[in-house]
This record gives C-alpha cells, sequence and structure tokens, in this order.
C-alpha cells in the first residue's frame, strides 16, 4: 500500500522543528515539512502566496496539516490543489473565531505597533524578561521562532487579522486546546477538544495530537 504524503506547516515565524515530536507511522504516511518564504511584497495577496507554496508539493491528494496561521495557510492552500483532508491545530476556520481583542487590534491598527524587532533579535530581549516562564518562553522562541525577517512577521500578523474566510471550509479538520491563549477555545466550534492544550501544544501535546492525527486521516 502506497503511503499517504502529509505536509506540514508551522506557526508564524516557526520553523518545521515544531513538528518533532509528532511520531506518525513511517510505513503508512510519507511527512513533508514546508518553511516559510518572504512575501513578494507587503501586500502580497494570501492567495498569491498560498500558490506559491503549493509549489512546493509535489504529490498528488495529499493531506495538508497546519498549525496556528499555517492552519489558516493550509486552508487557503487547499483552494489551489485537490487535497485529501485539510486538518488544522491551533488556528480558527474562518475571521468569526478570531478573539474580541484581536478583532479590535485589526479594526485600531494596533498590530502596527507590533515589536517585529523584539521577534527578529530575541538574543538581545532576553535578559529582559525577569520570570522564570519568560525566560522559558524566550528559550522556545529561540529554537522553533527562526522565520525573523521584519518582511515576513508584519505580512504575517497583517493576514492573520485581516483574514477575509467568513465560513468553514467543508471537511476542515480542527484539533484545538481548551486552554489555547491566542485563539480562545470559547470563539471555536465543531473541533477535536485537546485538555490542557494550550497554543503550544504541538510541542506538549504531541503524543496525543499524533494519535488524532494518525485516526483522522484515514
Amino acid at each position: 500500500m502506497p503511503k499517504v504524503p502529509i505536509y506540514f506547516v508551522p506557526g508564524l515565524a516557526a520553523n518545521p522543528r515544531i513538528f518533532e515530536h509528532l511520531n506518525l507511522s513511517k510505513a503508512l504516511f510519507e511527512c513533508h515539512y514546508l518553511e516559510w518564504i518572504i512575501p513578494k511584497a507587503s501586500d502580497e495577496s494570501i492567495s498569491e502566496y498560498a500558490k506559491r507554496m503549493c509549489t512546493f508539493v509535489k504529490e498528488e491528494n495529499p493531506i495538508l496539516v497546519g498549525v496556528s496561521f499555517g492552519g489558516i495557510m493550509v486552508q487557503e492552500m487547499s483552494k489551489h490543489i485537490a487535497c485529501r483532508k485539510v486538518i488544522i491545530v491551533s488556528s480558527i476556520k474562518s475571521n468569526a473565531e478570531l478573539p474580541k481583542r484581536l478583532k479590535l487590534a485589526q479594526i485600531t491598527k494596533a498590530y502596527k505597533l507590533f515589536p517585529a524587532s523584539i521577534v527578529a533579535n530575541i538574543e538581545k530581549y532576553e535578559t529582559y524578561f525577569f520570570n522564570d516562564y519568560l525566560k522559558k518562553r524566550a528559550e522556545l522562541y529561540k529554537i522553533y521562532l527562526s522565520v525573523r525577517e521584519k518582511e515576513y512577521l508584519h505580512w504575517a500578523i497583517y493576514n492573520v487579522l485581516h483574514w477575509k474566510q467568513t465560513k468553514p471550509m467543508v471537511n476542515t479538520i480542527h484539533i484545538h486546546g481548551n486552554k489555547d491563549e491566542i485563539f480562545p477555545i470559547k470563539n471555536i466550534a465543531n473541533t477535536i477538544i485537546v485538555e490542557n492544550g494550550t497554543h503550544i501544544m504541538i510541542l506538549n501535546k504531541a503524543k496525543i495530537i499524533t494519535n488524532i492525527l494518525e485516526r483522522e486521516c484515514f
């Protein structure tokens, strides 16, 4: 039996290492990990960007899996290529699932104040992380958030907040933690809930997510 091709897209600014704790069956699946590319321009549409991401998909009828902004991206990619399934983790299925504070940031344009320079130069700022929790988060950011170009960061944040998808796409499988602090579960409908899963559960709930993926991929 041929292996099922799965393409993974990481979260905003993240690299494919966020998937390193998943342990999908090598006998059943052929896993591919996509990396973010730099937008051609600050106003490149998410649709055009998704088309360019699709050029890295070589197998026909794959499964697409995306985390956070990567979840938005795989849904956009599925508009351009035939997919067996689309699975999103810690993400949203439409702009209706954005929390009020992010909708407010979009309306007020507060997102323009986002300090992209901090993400781009996290090593310079880590001395300002005073408590253990923030220091641990800073260490995670250094390992997993490697796409630090300001052009990409501003473009990606804009497209999370201005995503035009008003209704969930048919047959999107959604895996979400009930402790997600970025996209709170109260705004999310029709999802497979991971107990005590936070926005970074792809790292610390990988075994549970592996089991869900293996179940949902067939």
